[in-house]
């Protein structure tokens, strides 16, 4: 039974914002059961159902259903389900009411027809998301937390810029193709730009995702950069200047996650890699490419949230999430082990894996589209994605050196959030005309596995473990240490700081050779008035009346002998 024109988004905000009034197990049952009346809400929905009112002579659209918002507003309320699961341990309500506001945000972004209304759940997003960084109660999740929040709000007040100029040019507000044509236009493409994190603009999902609570960074995974790529998918499908950000977004993190040994920070940057993938495919922007993008960002979402719960599993047991003070744990924790190995697989693009089915169509766009650089591009991510996420992930943290950590294996409800979504990573990999394709925004008519395209995925996939292998017995490898990398975030967090105290430095230093110039001129005034008008100065003194007489009789007389001349 579902409510007409109910927006799923409200069950979970409102539902959420209700959650601190109940606890213990009621609370857990209740939350829980928030994201499956979503899906039942958003699955009894049919395609065109629609939701609007009025406002101030705008026609606001809260709620449009097609399948390109379909498929992305299913794949976020079950991640927000797997959420749930994986957090049922804890009992810190910042933590609760926030994921669940934060995913029916982004549900409500996604399910909104207007650009006012995407703009309001998009700042809600942002604002309801930086608790699950700040809820690790740290001084560095202070300060990410503070930058994360600065950088997606700066998002939404250009969108709203752009909000602005789009309307006053076109007259519409309608969250439809919008292109660069406009000022407008192009306001909001950097807006997407910044959530989506472009080059030069990603480092704050480096920053703050790692700062994140060990559940918080599971939710944050799933959200945020997702509703950029639908919000590009909606906006700029077949917007060329996508197809090069994107394929540069593969490559870069590629050498950054290889000699990072923050394993959380190193899927922030697989997370990366993992979105240039779907913004090639907006790129593109054909049927083949923008249901590979649809794909990918559902796929990816359980693939990566399966890592960064078990990464999350293990920084709850051994207090510690960096490489070099891992290994070993395979013998502690053998089922978190298992389950993050599924997710390696998974990301890597492994036959029988959902990374496999849902990779392949963009990959076979590009080529069907002559993009041969680009191909080649992605291939070389796609190898190296295997190298810092399929391989190093699990090989560093449960298997490489023994550690000596040992502690017990993780909570049932983790294992039990794990255990789903793995077995979603393999489901779609194995049965993908049944249980993806059918939701896809277009009808798919594509066979991933086919000869010629396993054995050569395997091939790819078998080079680049014999690389990293090689590396790794030449002592090539970059070595696992204890280590600050730096990235583009060193300009504005240490650069442009010292640049900034310098030029104030210096411009205070001016001011005061200016400020003692200006007060030593006008002391110098004020002492020569002082010395002339004074109480003592010659033009304050009194002149006896005798001399004043006689100077006026003087100057009588000179204007007599002057008149009779």
């Amino acid at each position: 039974m579902i409510a007409e024109g109910l927006n799923p988004a409200l069950i979970l905000i409102v539902g959420g914002l209700l959650a601190p009034l109940l606890g213990g197990r009621v609370r857990a049952v209740y939350m829980l059961m928030l994201p499956l009346l979503g899906i039942i809400q958003l699955c009894g929905m049919d395609y065109g159902s629609g939701s609007s009112i009025p406002l101030f002579g705008l026609d606001l659209i809260m709620l449009r259903l097609d399948r390109l918002s379909f498929i992305f507003a299913l794949i976020f309320l079950i991640a927000s389900w797997l959420g749930v699961i994986y957090a049922l341990h804890l009992r810190d309500t910042v933590q609760d009411v926030a994921a669940l506001v934060y995913a029916g945000a982004a549900i409500g972004a996604v399910l909104a027809g207007d650009l006012v209304t995407l703009f309001i759940y998009w700042e809600l997003t942002a604002v309801s998301s930086v608790f699950l960084i700040w809820a690790r109660r740290s001084e560095e999740a202070f300060r990410a937390g503070l930058r994360y929040l600065v950088i997606q709000v700066g998002s939404g007040v250009l969108l709203l810029a752009g909000l602005i100029v789009h309307f006053r040019v076109t007259g519409s507000i309608a969250f439809d193709h919008l292109g660069l044509e406009t000022p407008g236009g192009l306001l909001i493409f950097v807006a997407f730009g910044i959530k989506c994190a472009f080059p030069l603009l990603h480092n704050w999902l480096q920053d703050a995702y790692p700062q994140a609570t060990v559940t918080g960074a599971v939710v944050l995974s799933a959200f945020t950069t997702k509703l950029a790529v639908y919000a590009l998918a909606r906006g700029y499908a077949g917007t060329e200047i996508l197809i090069y950000i994107g394929a540069t977004m593969t490559a870069f993190p590629i050498f950054f996650a290889v000699i990072e040994n923050d394993l959380r920070k190193v899927l922030a940057y697989s997370l990366n890699n993992q979105l240039g993938f779907m913004v090639v495919g907006i790129g593109i922007g054909t049927e083949l490419a923008l249901n590979g993008t649809a794909a990918h960002a559902f796929c990816h979402i359980l693939y990566k949230a399966l890592l960064f719960m078990s990464m999350g599993a293990v920084l709850f047991r051994t207090g510690t999430i960096k490489a070099s003070e891992l290994g070993g744990l395979y013998k502690s924790m053998p089922l978190t082990a298992g389950f993050c190995i599924v997710g390696s697989l998974s990301i890597s693009a492994f036959p029988l894996f959902s990374g496999f089915v849902s990779k392949s169509l963009i990959m076979t766009a590009a080529a069907e589209g002559h993009h041969t650089f680009i191909f080649l591009v992605l291939l070389f991510a796609s190898a190296g994605v295997l190298d810092h996420s399929g391989i190093k992930i699990p090989f560093f943290s449960f298997f490489y050196h023994d550690s000596g950590k040992r502690c017990a294996e993780a909570p049932a409800n983790m294992l039990a959030a794990m255990g789903l979504t793995a077995l979603a990573c393999m489901a779609l990999g194995i049965f993908p005309q049944w249980l993806l394709y059918p939701l896809l925004p277009y009808i798919v008519d594509y066979a991933p596995y086919t000869t010629t395209h396993v054995l050569a995925q395997m091939q790819l996939l078998l080079f680049a473990a014999l690389a990293f292998t090689t590396l790794m017995k030449m002592g090539w490898y970059p070595p696992e240490i204890p280590s600050v990398n730096l990235d583009f975030d060193w300009i504005y967090r240490k650069r442009l700081p010292a640049v900034a105290v310098r030029v104030w430095t210096t411009l205070d230093r001016a001011w005061g050779h200016l400020s003692n110039t200006v007060e030593c001129g006008v002391a110098g005034f004020m002492g020569a008035l002082l010395r002339h008008h004074g109480p003592h100065g010659k033009l304050a003194a009194t002149w006896p009346t005798g001399s004043m007489v006689l100077w006026t009789v003087v100057l009588l007389g000179a204007c007599l002998v002057f008149y009779y001349l």
